[in-house]
């Protein structure tokens, strides 16, 4: 889901499961796919702020066999048209359908796009025309944060699991850059909207 390569932007990247919506395991149905609160309006204010929107997804479900690709661009399509219908249309969704011991063939395989490798955010950064170095990922699980960290990408938020509590988890070397319970808290905190709002504004380095 590719937007034509034009000025080089700064991007918000967003993990799906567990940070846009309750992860309930491997969702592919509409009544299954509850918002995480307050995220919409989180979306909408990242957009407002100049940033990009896409989404980074791993989906093994597909590998498993739980569902198919068609039910998950049929869920995504939906996804899609409620974020636009909350003016924070998404610039992109970016999703690995792979395993590397589940599944079969060609689901099953070791790839660099399943998070954490970097293949998912680089694709993006290509079709989008994304400046990495002056974006943000916001995820819920080590390997998010493992990946963004592989593309290049210096601001990556952990928060807290279906935006329950504050993130528990400490992990080593400053992987984290910053920890809120959920999205709506990072993005309205003060330090964190500062940041957000000066990304689009600076230029990409030489």
């Amino acid at each position: 889901m590719a937007a034509g390569a034009g000025t080089v932007k700064a991007a918000a990247f967003l993990d799906r499961d567990g940070v846009i919506n309750i992860d309930r395991g491997y969702v592919f149905r509409r009544e299954d796919f509850e918002f995480v609160p307050g995220t919409l309006d989180a979306a909408r204010d990242l957009k407002s702020l100049g940033l990009a929107l896409v989404v980074v997804t791993n989906q093994s479900g597909i590998a498993r066999g739980y569902y198919g690709p068609e039910q998950f661009h049929a869920l995504t399509d939906w996804m899609k048209e409620t974020f636009a219908a909350h003016g924070a249309a998404l610039d992109g969704v970016y999703f690995c359908p792979h395993h590397p011991t589940e599944g079969e063939a060609p689901y099953r395989q070791a790839c660099g796009c399943r998070k954490p490798a970097p293949g998912l955010l680089l694709d993006a950064a290509r079709d989008l025309g994304l400046d990495l170095r002056r974006s943000v990922l916001f995820g819920d699980k080590a390997s998010d944060l493992q990946a963004a960290l592989a593309a290049g990408i210096p601001n990556r938020v952990l928060l807290g699991t279906d935006g329950r509590e504050q993130p528990d988890q400490v992990f080593p070397g400053g992987l984290a850059t910053e920890c809120f319970r959920s999205l709506g808290d990072a993005v309205h905190s003060n330090a964190m909207r500062t940041l957000l709002a000066r990304l689009p504004q600076e230029p990409a380095a030489a």
